[in-house]
């Protein structure tokens, strides 16, 4: 018997209808076959979201959804074979189309956000961000102009912008060859940063520091692009603080959001469902 959809991080039947023709073909349907799969992929899916949009522990998922152990070990293997990360770049290439762009992004923009670890975080995996005064992780994020995430990377938080920015931008390129620019605060693009990624991965490193005499919070140019998308992937509670034992489970989730923010796009969804009040804020709209 089908479950009753009743919570907001539910799939609505044209949002599966996005995600479903983007996930791997099930084994008993290849020519190698295996074993039938117990449970539906939607079922699934909406298990997953529903970890990511409420924050609960995964061995708290409600019984109407599938075993934990089944819902977490898909979330493990699709984000070890790529899956997640596809699903994400074709969602991104139709909300780019829908709004009369073309598909892939030539310039985007770069930046980080500490966050606490929670206790199932090993020490080989966090580290104490003195900047911020964060024990945990930090996860550097790249959009596009308009916001919508090509890349996540976790690191410690011990670990320096300017550290991290050779890495990040090598998998940027590796995974996106299209991109010739990136718009960067000053811990990102050190006085060698720009010449480096100019001489071996063609990019342009690009500056956008604070104006100048600038007090409190001020909206800065390029920058307040990827901070309001950090912020839109904070309404889901799983990423208020880092839990994930493994840094690619966390990158993995953090997806997620962002997925279900461009399904909820495409479709012109809202969250609410009968008898449910609207939550308020982008992860609704």
């Amino acid at each position: 018997m089908a479950r009753r959809r009743c919570y907001p991080s539910d799939t609505w039947d044209d949002e599966w209808a996005l995600i479903e023709p983007l996930l791997p073909v099930p084994a008993c349907e290849t020519k190698t076959g295996g074993r039938p799969e117990k449970h539906p992929r939607r079922e699934i899916v909406d298990a997953i979201r529903y970890v990511v949009d409420t924050g609960c522990k995964w061995r708290a998922l409600p019984k109407d959804f599938p075993p934990w152990r089944t819902a977490y070990g898909f979330m493990a293997r699709w984000a070890a074979a790529g899956v997640i990360g596809q699903i994400r770049d074709r969602l991104r290439e139709r909300v780019r189309l829908d709004m009369g762009r073309a598909p892939g992004a030539v310039a985007t923009v770069i930046d980080s956000q500490s966050v606490k670890a929670a206790e199932t975080v090993g020490k080989d995996s966090r580290g104490y961000d003195g900047a911020k005064k964060i024990n945990g992780r930090k996860r550097h994020l790249v959009v596009d102009t308009h916001g919508l995430p090509l890349f996540v990377m976790v690191t410690p938080a011990d670990m320096t912008d300017r550290d991290a920015a050779k890495e990040v931008l090598f998998r940027l390129r590796l995974m996106h060859p299209e991109i010739t620019i990136v718009w960067a605060d000053s811990g990102y693009a050190g006085p060698k940063m720009g010449g480096w990624a100019k001489k071996y991965l063609h990019l342009t490193l690009k500056t956008v520091g604070r104006p100048k005499g600038a007090k409190g919070f001020v909206v800065i140019k390029r920058r307040w692009v990827v901070e309001r998308s950090i912020a839109w992937i904070m309404h889901a509670r799983r990423h208020a603080r880092d839990y994930e034992r493994l840094i690619q489970h966390s990158e993995s989730l953090i997806t997620w959001a962002a997925i279900t923010l461009m399904t909820r796009r495409i479709t012109q969804r809202q969250s609410r469902r009968a008898g449910q009040p609207e939550p308020r804020g982008p992860i609704g709209h």
